[in-house]
C-alpha cells in the first residue's frame, strides 16, 4: 500500500496511475471505497472529468449507490432509518454488474443513484466495448464479509479515500442539510447511521493498494 495525498502534487501521481490502467490492454476496473463524505466521489468525479477529456468514450463511472434497495422496499421492510447501512444494497446484484463489466465482450447499462430524489434510474449509465477503464466508487467495496467479499477480486486497483474523522462528520451533516433536514436531525442521522458504517468501511482499508489522504 502507498500513502498519497489529495487535493495537491500527489493528484498527478493518482491520474496516471488511473491513465495506466486505462491504456493497458483490455478493460481496467478501479475502485474508490471510503467512509461516507470522506470525498470518495469528488475525486471519482475529477479523475473521470480529466481522463475523458483525453480519452472521450473510454472511461465510465459506475457508482455503488446505485444499488441502494429502492425507497419503497425499505419502507416496506422498516428500513429507512438505517439507508446506507451495507444490508440495504443489492449486493449481489452489484458484484453481478461488476463480473459482466469486467467481460467487455458486450454493452452492459447500469443504475445511477439520484440523491434529489434518494433513489436510482436504471439502465442509464451505458459501458460499451470501448471503454477501458470503469471507475466504481462507495463505502463497502473492501469489506470482507458476504457477500461484498466478491467486490475486491474484480477490482484492479484498489483505492481508500480517507478524511480526519471531525471534518468528515461535519461535511456529513452539512450534506443532510442541503437535503432539507434540520440541524438537529442531520447531526441525528449522521451519529445514529453514518458513523456506525464510516468504523465498518475503515476497518478495511488494509485491503487497498493506494490510501489517499484528503487534506482539508
Amino acid at each position: 500500500m502507498i500513502r498519497l495525498s489529495w487535493p495537491g502534487p500527489d493528484a498527478a501521481v493518482l491520474r496516471e496511475r488511473a491513465r495506466a490502467l486505462l491504456l493497458a490492454p483490455g478493460r481496467a476496473v478501479l475502485g474508490i471505497a471510503g467512509a461516507p463524505a470522506s470525498g470518495k466521489s469528488t475525486l471519482t468525479a475529477q479523475l473521470a472529468l480529466e481522463l475523458e477529456t483525453e480519452h472521450p468514450g473510454r472511461v465510465v463511472v459506475v457508482g455503488m449507490d446505485a444499488f441502494h434497495l429502492g425507497h419503497r422496499v425499505l419502507e416496506r421492510r422498516g428500513l429507512t432509518a438505517v439507508k446506507g447501512a451495507p444490508h440495504t444494497f443489492d449486493a449481489r446484484g452489484y458484484v453481478a454488474l461488476l463480473q459482466r463489466v469486467r467481460a467487455g465482450t458486450e454493452t452492459v447499462y447500469a443504475p445511477e443513484f439520484h440523491r434529489e430524489i434518494e433513489d436510482s434510474l436504471a439502465h442509464v449509465v451505458e459501458i460499451g466495448p470501448e471503454v477501458g477503464l470503469v471507475i466504481t466508487e462507495g463505502n463497502y467495496l473492501l469489506l470482507p464479509d458476504p457477500p461484498w467479499d466478491a467486490v475486491r477480486p474484480l477490482l484492479d486497483e484498489a483505492w481508500f479515500v480517507h478524511l480526519e474523522d471531525g471534518e468528515r462528520r461535519r461535511r456529513m451533516i452539512r450534506r443532510h442539510e442541503s437535503f432539507g433536514h434540520s440541524p438537529e436531525d442531520a447531526r441525528a442521522r449522521t451519529d445514529g447511521n453514518d458513523e456506525p458504517n464510516a468504523v465498518l468501511v475503515n476497518r478495511a482499508v488494509g485491503r487497498v493498494d493506494v490510501l489517499v489522504e484528503v487534506t482539508v
